[in-house]
């Protein structure tokens, strides 16, 4: 069970106030708030610990080594890899994705070929995969999906052929928060073959993962949106095809030996961390996992399904405002329109009100244009928000709908 008014005294800044309001924040999917034990963590790392990692035999360097190498133990318990060597740490997300885009599209796609996406995905996931295309003269195919927000997967046998290379999807839709059955589509193309990315930015925040269970060749995520700090993300990939892959980059920590005539690379997972990684936030990264696992999993899910359900409710009751986004399985956010209103002008009220909600195109044009706008409003919920703030936005929602009578 959630203990909201204790988890919320672990994030100082939810006690910030906005034009002399309280801050309700919910705008959780673009980023989460971080709790004081991160920050600590952070903090007492550069005070007493800091010293580059995998080079010296000093006890700082080692320190902080075990240290780091602890937090990807953590990341692979989290996620269930089988390896800790399929645990690459990465700049997040978009870092992750376009670390594979390159790499397994340099091994394995050649002009002709085809890679399958999804027509909900974020730019992360489509922009990587653009760029691979036009190097080898490739092709992108949509998986499109229905007004609902659910994705057409009866329609991927019709797009998949011997010219497929890889499927990129995400797990749950930042925009319309589609939880979308990776699970089958990955067991659909393994049928043929073909390996399977997931984007899970926006599904690790919400539930339990686990990529044994999936199966998936690729799943990626983000530190920032799990309460670590920003900068640090993870890439998972089967050993398999990690070490067919050539490295996305080249320098220190990721070679075994270098001569002018010859470099041999490292055992993974550092054949794919070249340079001084952004140790500290990972291991701040461990940090937020532990602090997860503190709170519980469980406890997340249904506390935060609870606040989607009476998000939903409320704001269905506002006279005016569209959902977009009506799958039978979400995470918890709403994106929506209201009225005629500029989603601009929908936000900006919000904001003199303490209320941080998003605006635009969420990172995702092309879903936005399947609806025909250019633009959304997205409040996106966590465990540290509550139903009060739900209340808050609703009220606020009906006095912006008068104003534009």
């Amino acid at each position: 069970m959630i203990d909201v008014i204790n988890i919320r005294k672990d994030f100082s800044v939810l006690n910030t106030k906005i034009y002399g309001n309280p801050l309700i924040y919910l705008d959780n999917a673009a980023t989460a708030q971080k709790p004081e034990c991160v920050i600590q963590t952070v903090a007492e790392l550069y005070r007493t610990a800091n010293a580059n990692i995998h080079r010296g035999v000093h006890f700082l360097s080692e320190q902080c080594t075990e240290k780091y190498e602890q937090a990807r133990e953590k990341v692979r318990q989290f996620i269930n890899a089988e390896k800790k060597s399929e645990i690459i740490f990465t700049s997040g997300t978009t870092g992750s994705i376009n670390t594979v885009a390159t790499s397994f599209g340099e091994q394995f796609v050649f002009e002709g070929d085809e890679i399958i996406v999804s027509e909900m995905e974020h730019h992360s996931n489509i922009v990587p995969w653009q760029m691979l295309c036009k190097r080898k003269n490739a092709t992108i195919k949509i998986i499109p999906f229905d007004d609902k927000g659910v994705l057409r997967i009866d329609l991927l046998d019709s797009l998949i052929n011997e010219r497929t290379k890889i499927i990129a999807v995400t797990h749950a839709s930042n925009v319309l928060g589609t939880i979308n059955p990776v699970r089958q589509i990955i067991a659909k193309a393994h049928s043929y073959n073909i390996p399977v990315l997931v984007d899970g930015a926006q599904a690790v925040p919400h539930g339990n993962v686990d990529v044994c269970d999936l199966d998936c060749d690729f799943y990626t995520f983000s530190g920032h949106k799990i309460y670590a700090p920003t900068g640090i993300g993870v890439l998972y990939g089967k050993e398999k095809l990690l070490e067919q892959m050539p490295p996305y980059q080249g320098g220190g920590d990721m070679i075994s030996t270098v001569t002018f005539e010859k470099t041999t690379y490292a055992q993974l997972p550092l054949k794919f961390e070249a340079g001084t990684l952004n140790f500290i936030d990972a291991i701040a990264l461990g940090a937020a996992i532990d602090y997860i696992n503190k709170t519980g999993r469980q406890n997340i899910i249904e506390y935060e399904h609870k606040l989607l359900d009476y998000a939903t409710q409320k704001m269905s009751a506002v006279e005016g405002l569209k959902i977009y986004g009506e799958a039978d399985e979400k995470v918890a956010l709403v994106s929506f329109l209201l009225k005629d209103i500029h989603h601009l002008d929908t936000g900006m009220i919000l904001d003199k009100k303490g209320i941080a909600v998003r605006t635009g195109t969420l990172c995702a044009e092309p879903l936005l244009t399947h609806f025909g706008k250019t633009g959304m409003v997205r409040a996106s919920f966590v465990f540290y928000n509550t139903f009060d703030e739900i209340d808050i936005l609703c009220e606020n929602l009906k006095k912006i709908s008068l104003m534009f009578k």
